[in-house]
């Protein structure tokens, strides 16, 4: 089996020297998040990954996501028991105040709602309604940046795909791309909405990193060509130490399905930072494949990581090794070879 590997371009990789060593390292597929990208950036990052290799690309969706927008620097600090005007309309957040994105989900809130920001970075919760904006207090203090993931603690009705998910496929479909990821997929109508805007044509992940996205899961299979894990927001609705056996059931599931599925998030995150992986990031990765993966996804690592080639080049290693073992595996096989 043929083992994929995603990378996710980035600050640190959309230059032509890095992509063209990307490339010639085996990556399969270079994703845009469109979750960190602008619209008006789309066309151009399109045109230069297409001018710098033949690597087919991916438009990863916004979905049905809330994030916080833009703060006044990349580390704006909340103390607990302070209040926090959330405001309705587009303002540069700082301690005082912040505003959410889709526009429309502040308007969703009610009072007694709590929205965390960044993986529980940051809580908030909604103490009071004025019309133009809400009052919330600080009930977990911490510092965040802008467009940090946050969710709330109840179910919150939002469109699988955004205005800005749809006018990037119409760029992408213009552009040739042929590969589209939906994030927060959540039932067989999300998978059937993003078939009218790309066509039956075209290749279509699935991202399941919700609790109805892995409960929906038989009915989302057969209208897809892959799904992907993401283990990062899946944690933020599942407890931790129960993700790593969501994994392996819902690798077994889709397999015996005939669908091949990528796994995301974390796999060499130090790799950020360091030029070499922690033991346990590589015997998770080790892990995953020997769970049945069909590739691997790296994020953080090639999109604004230090050694997003290194980190490529390790995931190529382990891959390597992955190829070479059977359950009949000396130790000397293993050593040696």
């Amino acid at each position: 089996m043929s083992i994929k590997i995603l990378a996710t371009i980035g600050p640190s990789s959309l230059n032509k020297d890095t992509i063209e060593e990307l490339s010639s390292n085996g990556v399969n597929l270079f994703r845009i998040n469109l979750s960190h990208t602008k619209l008006d950036d789309v066309a151009n990052i399109i045109d230069d990954i297409h001018s710098w290799t033949d690597v087919p690309i991916c438009l990863d969706s916004e979905g049905a996501q809330v994030r916080n927008q833009d703060m006044e620097s990349e580390s704006v600090e909340f103390k607990e028991g302070s209040t926090v005007k959330i405001h309705h309309r587009c303002v540069i957040g700082d301690s005082s105040n912040i505003s959410l994105t889709p526009n429309t989900v502040s308007k969703l809130l009610k009072v007694g709602d709590t929205v965390r920001i960044d993986f529980n970075t940051l809580a908030l919760k909604v103490i009071e309604d004025k019309g133009d904006y809400l009052i919330a207090n600080v009930e977990i203090s911490g510092s965040v940046g802008s467009n940090k993931a946050a969710d709330v603690d109840r179910d919150i009705d939002l469109a699988a795909v955004t205005h800005k998910d749809r006018e990037a496929f119409k760029i992408g479909l213009e552009k040739g791309i042929k590969n589209f990821s939906l994030s927060f997929t959540n039932t067989a109508d999300n998978v059937k909405e993003i078939r009218d805007i790309i066509g039956d044509e075209s290749n279509l992940i699935s991202k399941i990193e919700t609790v109805k996205g892995v409960l929906n899961l038989k009915e989302i299979l057969p209208l897809v060509n892959q799904i992907l894990i993401d283990r990062g927001d899946l944690s933020r609705e599942v407890a931790i130490d129960k993700i790593p056996f969501i994994q392996r059931r819902i690798i077994s599931y889709a397999k015996s399905k005939d669908v091949p599925v990528y796994v995301a998030t974390n796999l060499l995150e130090s790799m950020i930072q360091t030029s070499s992986p922690t033991r346990a990031e590589v015997n998770d990765v080790a892990s995953t494949l020997l769970m049945g993966a069909n590739g691997l996804v790296l994020a953080a690592e090639t999109a604004i990581g230090k050694y997003p080639v290194e980190a490529v080049e390790m995931i190529n290693l382990l891959i390597k090794q992955y190829s070479r073992w059977t359950p009949d595996s000396t130790f000397k096989d293993i050593i040696f070879n």
